[in-house]
């Protein structure tokens, strides 16, 4: 079992209810297409295509799945629309499959890496410090050592979010205040973890966009500084966006990933949105896997990405299993 558990019935629950608004927008209006048609036809997919865009799946994204729907009705012959909601999961999960973000027991933390450090980036407002907090607590919940570095010292609210979050995770923070060299505190936050025998190191970052050569230079130094200490650091580049903004999500992780290698990404503020296929939009015009999402405010709600279920919540025909 991985480290965090797999999907338990509430979990299954909560993702459900956390993407609701973007299957309803998915199918409250392709159902009125649907209406008193048999089988897949050249309106039904236009509208497929427009409500999949609308729900910020993204055009090059939308025009992949429309392709591949298509090769499925020209090498049947025959595509009843009853089948499309199952022929739209396996066609999304197929293009969230690169890398390895459907491992269907969960992240574990890889063997003989310890501490494995984690350095986390993305703009401000994105649910951020947040995440780092959720994941300290789920990570603590399972036994797990783990240090948090406040390294995002361009804001005086992030470092003390991060210290509130440590105190209610039980878990150490290491912050040397606003303005600090954020450097200095990720080099201080690893060397802490290497001492205590921490499974686990997670470094906030800041998360400034107005100038990419200033951002990309300071993401470069932390990692230089992190070196000194453990020579593969940092092990993942997570990068958190905010599922709620659509496509300016995927326009911020086309910037990100100019300014650092991203390795991992992780999607917030899922419900209560209708834009959920951004997450299907990013996995794959960045080839970057996800690999967790936040489908509620509560801990247990930032849950590890699988693919499947993911494709099986947000394709599912109201009203009926398929």
């Amino acid at each position: 079992m991985g480290l965090f558990s797999f999907f338990t019935k509430e979990k299954k629950q909560a993702l459900d209810e956390g993407l609701e608004k973007t299957r309803t927008s998915i199918f409250s209006k392709l159902s009125k297409v649907l209406l008193g048609k048999s089988t897949v036809d050249e309106e039904v997919l236009d509208e497929l295509e427009m409500t999949l865009i609308a729900a910020d799946v993204g055009v090059e994204t939308t025009s992949k799945i429309i392709s591949a729907i298509e090769a499925r009705v020209a090498a049947d012959k025959y595509l009843s629309t009853s089948e499309l909601d199952k022929i739209l999961r396996d066609e999304v999960g197929k293009l969230l499959a690169a890398g390895p973000s459907g491992l269907a027991q969960g992240f574990e933390l890889p063997a003989g890496v310890q501490p494995y450090v984690i350095m986390v980036v993305g703009v401000n407002g994105v649910g951020k410090t947040t995440t780092i907090g959720k994941l300290a607590s789920q990570f603590h919940a399972q036994g797990k050592k783990v240090v948090l570095g406040a390294a995002d010292t361009f804001r005086a609210a992030a470092v003390q979010q991060l210290v509130t979050w440590g105190q209610r995770a039980g878990v150490p923070v290491i912050e040397m205040g606003q303005n600090a060299d954020p450097a200095s505190v990720a080099f201080q936050a690893v060397q802490k973890g290497t001492e205590m025998g921490a499974d686990v190191v997670i470094v906030d970052t800041a998360g400034r966009l107005h100038n990419k050569i200033n951002l990309m230079n300071e993401l470069a130094k932390i990692k230089r500084v992190m070196q000194k200490v453990t020579p593969a650091a940092p092990h993942e580049v997570l990068l958190v966006l905010d599922g709620s903004t659509g496509q300016n999500a995927l326009n911020q992780a086309r910037e990100f990933s100019k300014a650092t290698e991203i390795t991992s990404l992780a999607i917030t503020k899922l419900d209560g949105t209708a834009k959920g296929g951004v997450v299907i939009a990013v996995s794959d015009q960045l080839q970057v896997p996800v690999r967790f999402i936040g489908v509620g405010e509560k801990i247990d709600d930032l849950q590890v990405f699988d693919r499947a279920e993911f494709a099986d919540s947000l394709f599912k025909m109201s009203g009926r299993e398929a």
